[in-house]
């Protein structure tokens, strides 16, 4: 079902792309309330609409009916946080932000594959992290910038949900203190940005605590792009990797982010475990 709702909000999104006349640097939907087509809780659909609303990148807001959807319209500017987040040598990506309801539906798809921790590796201001929380899963964020890592704590405050923010280089952090049992990692970066470097350091590490590797899913956000996957335009640029380090993969899913507002086809996010 999940690959239903996740078709629906891409529909979503290439109409209100469409339709869309604002100059706002970023823009998002969100249903206003449940509804056939997002058949989740109401308290769930609230606390994403808490997030936006709490959340010091949106400015605005609107309703507006898309598809013969309600949706609140949210728009924001992330320009200081993504000037901010390009200083840190060992960043995979600049801030751009996946949807609110898609990290919602990321989140729910690792939920009902089985998985109960979560971690954001490059948790941004949070989202994911976030609605692994409200999802009732043991949520982290590890986010090397400060400033988005303060913007987590300020979402934290104002909402009442702990997701766990840490200001840390994932690429030094030392994940066996979590005692994690069957956790899912989401990696933030293309592959073809540095998110292979990445990716590659959180394997090893997953591999060195003992007894993990066979509980773990990672999490690779794809591309369709073919200028940016060059030759490798298999599991959305990351088939080398995935072969590589003996992973499968169980499931993946398009949503809409940021980055692929203007365009026909969305992110495709790649749930893998190990063999």
């Amino acid at each position: 079902m999940i690959e239903k709702y996740a078709q629906t909000l891409c529909a979503l999104k290439q109409e209100f792309a469409k339709k869309y006349t604002g100059t706002s640097h970023i823009q998002e939907i969100i249903p206003t309330s449940s509804t056939d087509e997002f058949p989740f809780p109401q308290d769930d659909i609230d606390a994403l609409h808490n997030f936006a609303k709490k959340n010091p990148i949106y400015g605005n807001s609107y309703e507006q009916k898309i598809l013969d959807v309600s949706c609140m319209v949210y728009e924001g500017d992330i320009n200081e946080y993504w000037l901010n987040s390009i200083k840190h040598g060992s960043s995979c990506q600049p801030f751009y932000p996946t949807w609110i309801l898609s990290a919602y539906l990321m989140a729910l798809t690792a939920k009902e594959l089985g998985f109960r921790e979560l971690v954001d590796i490059g948790s941004g201001d949070g989202r994911i992290a976030y609605c692994g929380k409200i999802l009732k899963m043991d949520s982290h964020g590890i986010e090397i910038d400060d400033v988005l890592v303060d913007l987590q704590k300020v979402v934290v405050s104002s909402t009442g949900i702990n997701f766990n923010p840490n200001c840390a280089d994932a690429l030094e952090f030392d994940y066996s203190s979590f005692n994690f049992t069957s956790p899912v990692f989401f990696i933030g970066g293309l592959s073809q940005m540095g998110g292979d470097v990445l990716a590659t350091s959180i394997i090893e590490k997953i591999n060195s605590i003992s007894n993990l590797k066979q509980t773990t899913c990672i999490v690779f956000a794809g591309s369709h792009s073919k200028r940016q996957l060059s030759g490798n335009q298999k599991s959305g640029g990351w088939s080398g990797l995935i072969e590589k380090h003996n992973l499968i993969e169980l499931k993946t899913i398009l949503l809409p982010t940021v980055w692929t507002f203007d365009q026909d086809l969305d992110t495709p996010y790649i749930f893998t475990k190990f063999i």
